[in-house]
């Protein structure tokens, strides 16, 4: 089920993303893994904006705070829709909980009239690039000045040890 954040579950979301940001270790993007979650009250300023969703499982299944297994947060970027963080418990991975968010973000930016989601993420990494791919992204060969900003923000942040990208999926309907 997925369903707005709420304050209370920041503490549970900082704990979703330190988990999933360990799969980086296994292969050597320590820099994503040793990355402190968004502060608290960033991610309060989130559910506070209604741009924070989680998943949560009800049953079943290892979770974290009130069964939470995922969230997402968004922000609006170059006139679209953008998945600023997507995390999943990694022993949740394969159940299309990351995907259940994305669209629910989709229907979000379809009834606000938004054309697009747009996000940035890591080219070679398998549950990056290529997952995103599937999930009808594709490569912003010339991305706005929002995009171009986050990408320098994450340059600076030394995120570009591997080759990233900004991605974006046109939204039907839109």
């Amino acid at each position: 089920m997925i369903r707005p954040a709420r304050v209370a579950d920041v503490p549970a979301l900082r704990e979703i993303e330190r988990a999933a940001g360990e799969t980086f270790r296994e292969i050597g993007l320590d820099v994503v893994a040793d990355e402190e979650p968004p502060p608290a009250a960033v991610l309060a300023a989130y559910v506070v904006a209604g741009r924070a969703w989680v998943a949560e499982r009800s049953a079943g299944g290892t979770s974290i705070g009130a069964g939470l297994v995922g969230y997402l947060i968004a922000d609006l970027v170059d006139g679209c829709a953008h998945v600023e963080q997507v995390s999943v418990l990694p022993s949740q991975r394969g159940r299309r909980i990351g995907e259940g968010l994305v669209e629910h973000l989709a229907g979000w930016a379809r009834d606000r009239g938004l054309p697009a989601l747009t996000l940035t993420t890591y080219r070679d990494v398998p549950w990056n690039g290529p997952y995103w791919v599937r999930l009808g992204f594709r490569e912003l060969i010339a991305p706005g000045p929002g995009l171009r900003a986050i990408r320098e923000h994450e340059a600076a942040r030394g995120l570009d040890v591997w080759p990233r990208l900004a991605m974006r999926r046109e939204l039907a309907g839109s």
